[in-house]
């Protein structure tokens, strides 16, 4: 259900998502998101995910009505007109449809993985920065049936508006962990029969043809300046690369996560 706001002010408290969000960081504080655009915000509206509220100009509310009535929650829809959205936000706009999401609350990987069908397929994040390049693995993640995201503690939040947008609403279907060790929830995984799977390593080492990724699965991918710490590699139980020609040493992470991510649906018979 929804109820509907013509917005007189920009002031209004109800607002300030939208007017911070060039302030991520306090935004995952609050445990909340913004959803942008005409598809991420029909996404979000046909998840499970809590919607806080939504913000468009007013010929848009048709395109919504429907969804925003099957919705549990009564959700205040704030009508702006577009220009006026623009100075809310501080940039210029596409479409000028919103929508604030909250973060869904924390499950244990084990919970996860004993709810999923085997054989497991996971991937782990140390060190991500980018949150663009965080947006496109959950999309891999989605794409190719992930089980589970496991996001580490020197990871950027995979809820950043940024990367919810580059996921285009997969982060509304694949389940994630934000982890406060993710040396611990490797060892976790490894102790559920799952095999931990560095993406890194030189050529000349296991590559990812020769690699079996067929039983249950966890490929670790770090950051895009380093690749993965001393530490997290020693948590793994292989170190993966992927052949290149021409002296090229690596690609771009959300790259790399999509042919890993090929390559593990390939063997499973799903490609």
């Amino acid at each position: 259900m929804f109820h509907v706001h013509h917005a007189a002010s920009l002031d209004l408290p109800e607002l300030a998502p939208y007017r911070t969000m060039r302030r991520p960081v306090d935004h995952v504080a609050r445990r909340i998101f913004i959803a942008e655009g005409v598809k991420l915000v029909e996404r979000l509206l046909e998840s499970d995910f809590e919607v806080v509220s939504a913000v468009m100009p007013g010929p848009w509310l048709p395109e919504f009505e429907s969804r925003l009535k099957a919705r549990p929650e009564d959700i205040p829809v704030y009508l702006v007109p577009k220009p006026e959205l623009e100075k809310l936000v501080g940039f210029s706009m596409f479409q000028g449809v919103m929508a604030v999401g909250r973060f869904p609350a924390p499950r244990p990987l084990l919970q996860i993985l004993e709810g999923s069908p085997r054989p497991w397929l996971v991937v782990a994040l140390e060190a991500l920065a980018n949150a663009e390049n965080l947006g496109v693995i959950i999309r891999n993640c989605a794409a190719f049936g992930v089980h589970a995201l496991i996001a580490g503690e020197t990871c950027s939040s995979p809820f950043m508006r940024r990367s919810v947008r580059n996921s285009m609403g997969a982060i509304f279907k694949v389940p994630v962990v934000e982890s406060p060790s993710l040396f611990t929830s490797l060892h976790e995984l490894r102790g559920l029969g799952v095999k931990c799977l560095a993406a890194h390593g030189p050529a000349k080492g296991l590559t990812l043809a020769k690699a079996d990724l067929r039983g249950n699965t966890c490929i670790v991918l770090g950051s895009e300046g380093h690749g993965l710490s001393p530490t997290i590699l020693g948590a793994c139980d292989e170190a993966v690369s992927i052949p290149m020609a021409n002296a090229v040493d690596s690609l771009n992470v959300g790259n790399a996560a999509a042919v890993f991510l090929y390559e593990a649906a390939r063997q499973r018979g799903r490609m």
